[in-house]
C-alpha cells in the first residue's frame, strides 16, 4: 500500500465512522497533511494525516452519547480502543486499526468534534486531497467553521434518556 492507497483508506475510516452517526451529523473534511517517515522508519515512506470537523453542533448533554456510538461503530470494526480521555468540556477517544492506523476522536473549542485518522508508514507517493462530498463546502486547505448546524437531536440540551 503506497501513501495514496493509505490516504484514501483514511478517508473510507471517516466517511465510515460519520456514516454509523444516527441520526446523521453534518461533516466536513479538515486539512490533509502528509509528509516523510524518519526516526528508524524504512526510507522512502511516508504518513498522512486525514481530518475531519463535525459542523452540527453536538450539545455537552449528548457528547457521551456521540463517543459512545462511534465507540461501538470502532470496535465493531475490529479496531482496539486505546484510550478514552472523560473530561468535562474536552472528552476524547483514541483507537487503531488492525492495519495500525491511528484514529482519534477529540471534542475541540466550542464542542467542536473533530476526527484525525493517521496512517502507519507507507511508500512514498502523491497524495490528492479528500474528494469533494456531494452538498458540502469544500473546506481543502482551511478549516471547517465551527458547529453552525442545528439536530434535533443532537443539539437537544436534555441528556439521553438513561444517561442523565
Amino acid at each position: 500500500m503506497d501513501m495514496r492507497e493509505a490516504a484514501r483508506y483514511a478517508d473510507e475510516v471517516i466517511s465510515g465512522t460519520m456514516g454509523a452517526v444516527v441520526p446523521p451529523v453534518r461533516w466536513a473534511h479538515g486539512t490533509s497533511t502528509d509528509g516523510v517517515c524518519e526516526g528508524g522508519a524504512p526510507a522512502g515512506t511516508g504518513s498522512v494525516t486525514r481530518r475531519a470537523a463535525i459542523t452540527t453542533d453536538v450539545s455537552s448533554q449528548r457528547r457521551g452519547s456521540l463517543l459512545g456510538v462511534i465507540e461501538r461503530h470502532w470496535k465493531k470494526r475490529g479496531d482496539e480502543i486505546t484510550e478514552v480521555r472523560k473530561h468535562k468540556e474536552s472528552p476524547a477517544m483514541f483507537a487503531t486499526t488492525p492495519d495500525a492506523f491511528r484514529m482519534s476522536l477529540v471534542v475541540g473549542y466550542q464542542g467542536q468534534v473533530f476526527i484525525d485518522v493517521v496512517t502507519p508508514c507507507m511508500t512514498r507517493s502523491e497524495v490528492p486531497p479528500p474528494g469533494a462530498r456531494p452538498g458540502v463546502p469544500d473546506y481543502t486547505g482551511r478549516k471547517p467553521p465551527l458547529p453552525d448546524e442545528h439536530s434535533d437531536f443532537w443539539s437537544d440540551r436534555a441528556p439521553v434518556s438513561g444517561e442523565g
